[in-house]
C-alpha cells in the first residue's frame, strides 16, 4: 500500500478540519485496516472496535504525521498499539475473573445450600411469573439466549444491533428478572428476602 493512493492534499485538508477529507481517508483504509485487526486480535478482542480506536487515534493525532513518510505504516501502527491496547484489556479481564471467579461462586453455591428447602422451586415459579412482565420484545431475547442457546453474535444481526447493545440488553433483562424475584420474595416473607 503507497501513499499514492491518497491525494496529496488529503492530510493537509483534514488537519485544516476538513472531516470529508478524513471521511475519504477513513473510506480507503477501513478494509484493509479491519482486516488487519481481525487477523491478529485474540480471541474475545472486539475488532471492530479496535479498528474504530484507531480511526479516532489517527484523528486526533494527525497533527503527529510527518510529511513525506508512508501514511499507511503510520497508520497500521497506532493500529498496533490500539490492539496491544485490547490485549491487555482481555488479560487484565482474565486475570480478575481467574481471581475473583471462583471467590464468588463458592460464596453463592455456600449461600444457596444454605437457603431452605424449596426455595429453589419457589425462586423458579416467580421466574415464571417476571418472565411474563418483560413483554414479547424482553422474553424473545430471554428466549434466544437461554433456550435457544442463540450466540450473541446471531441475536445482533437478528436485530441490527451491535453485539455491545445486546449484552447490555440482557443484562438490563436480567436485572429487572432479579429484582422481579426479589420482591416477591420479600412480600411473601415480610420484607427479608
Amino acid at each position: 500500500m503507497t501513499d499514492d493512493s491518497l491525494p496529496p492534499d488529503i492530510i493537509r485538508r483534514t488537519r485544516e478540519g476538513d472531516l470529508a477529507a478524513f471521511e475519504a481517508i477513513v473510506r480507503r483504509f477501513e478494509g484493509p485496516v479491519r482486516g488487519w485487526v481481525a487477523v491478529h486480535c485474540p480471541p474475545g478482542g472486539d475488532c471492530d472496535e479496535v479498528a474504530q480506536r484507531t480511526f479516532i487515534a489517527a484523528f486526533t493525532r494527525l497533527g503527529e504525521f510527518q510529511e513525506g513518510t508512508s501514511f499507511p505504516a503510520w497508520l497500521f501502527t497506532i493500529a498496533r498499539y490500539q490492539l496491544m491496547t485490547e490485549a491487555t484489556r482481555l488479560r487484565r479481564l482474565a486475570d480478575y475473573y481467574t481471581r475473583y471467579a471462583p471467590d464468588i461462586l463458592d460464596r453463592e453455591l455456600e449461600r444457596r445450600a444454605a437457603e431452605p428447602a424449596g426455595a429453589t422451586a419457589l425462586r423458579l415459579a416467580h421466574l415464571r411469573t417476571c418472565l411474563e412482565t418483560l413483554g414479547e420484545p424482553g422474553r424473545r431475547f430471554i428466549d434466544w439466549r437461554y433456550t435457544d442457546e442463540i450466540p450473541l453474535q446471531e441475536m445482533a444481526e437478528r436485530t441490527g444491533r451491535s453485539i455491545a447493545a445486546v449484552k447490555k440488553q440482557l443484562w438490563l433483562l436480567r436485572q429487572k428478572l432479579q429484582e422481579c424475584i426479589e420482591q416477591k420474595l420479600a412480600a411473601e416473607t415480610g420484607g427479608t428476602a
